[in-house]
């Protein structure tokens, strides 16, 4: 299993935005998720919280690509952007995944011979949680996936990942029904990353109404994705992340999650490395 790490530096994300000061301050926060055990960490500069109103590119920009530079010297990085602009940028210095909400950018990740989270988002931002509707959500949402993932792939992107893009569009009902069939994508050969971390829908599945009281709902949701056949999380807490994998590999019986015996054959994972 990997871990990707959130790194947010924009004022307005839902969970931690306007925490970090600068690009000292990013770095430094950067660094301290891979010496957390962050095997990615993924860099933002534009909010896509529900609601939130878009940052122009230069702004975006101007955010990240010191910021990524800096931590490309010391581990992985991904640019969690959608504009074409920023993926160039951020890939110029020193990044090699782009992960992108719109699902769009699989070409030029393909272009730039990087690695392509492809995401599903219906509408924008400042759309997607105005009565989001589906006749099948399951298989509405893997379709798309499965046409984008193949774009990036025959545009040269070398890996893509499958992101069902909770949150983005979706209820807490069709966010549920997605993470249950997390099983059913990961068959269809892309590894499957998998985003929940202190979103709402813990909130409304366990009464914590903050993101500061969401950390036990985000623990549970990345054990139960490990062992549903997710190959990466995207998380804010690191630290209790690589914990809660580390206890439930040990404690669960190896015949129940075949899933989790496969984790060790990823591509991008060290043979025996702990998941």
């Amino acid at each position: 299993m990997q871990i990707m790490g959130v790194l947010n530096v924009t004022p307005d994300s839902f969970h931690d935005g306007g925490r970090l000061d600068g690009t000292a301050q990013a770095v430094e926060a950067g660094l301290a998720l891979f010496a957390a055990g962050a095997d990615i960490v993924d860099v933002g500069g534009e909010s896509t919280r529900p609601g939130a109103a878009p940052v122009p590119a230069d702004t975006e920009r101007g955010r990240v690509v010191d910021v990524v530079t800096e931590l490309a010297r010391h581990g992985r990085v991904s640019v969690d952007t959608r504009k074409a602009e920023v993926a160039r940028a951020a890939v110029a210095t020193g990044a090699t995944i782009v992960n992108d909400v719109s699902g769009t950018l699989g070409p030029v990740a393909g272009e730039l011979g990087a690695g392509y989270v492809a995401m599903h988002m219906r509408g924008t931002p400042g759309t997607m949680q105005r009565a989001p509707h589906y006749r099948d959500v399951v298989g509405e949402v893997t379709a798309f996936l499965l046409r984008t993932a193949e774009q990036a792939r025959r545009a040269g992107a070398p890996t893509v990942w499958l992101d069902p893009g909770f949150g983005f569009g979706k209820t807490l009902a069709h966010n549920v029904a997605l993470f249950r069939a997390i099983p059913r994508l990961a068959a269809y050969g892309f590894p499957v990353l998998i985003g929940v971390s202190r979103k709402s829908m813990l909130g409304a599945l366990t009464g914590r109404h903050t993101p500061a009281q969401r950390l036990a709902g985000s623990l549970a949701a990345v054990c139960a994705a490990a062992q549903l056949g997710a190959r990466v999380v995207r998380v804010h807490d690191v630290a209790e992340t690589v914990d809660a994998l580390r206890v439930a590999r040990a404690l669960l019986p190896a015949a129940v999650p075949t899933a989790l015996t496969a984790l060790e054959s990823d591509d991008l994972v060290p043979a025996g490395a702990p998941w």
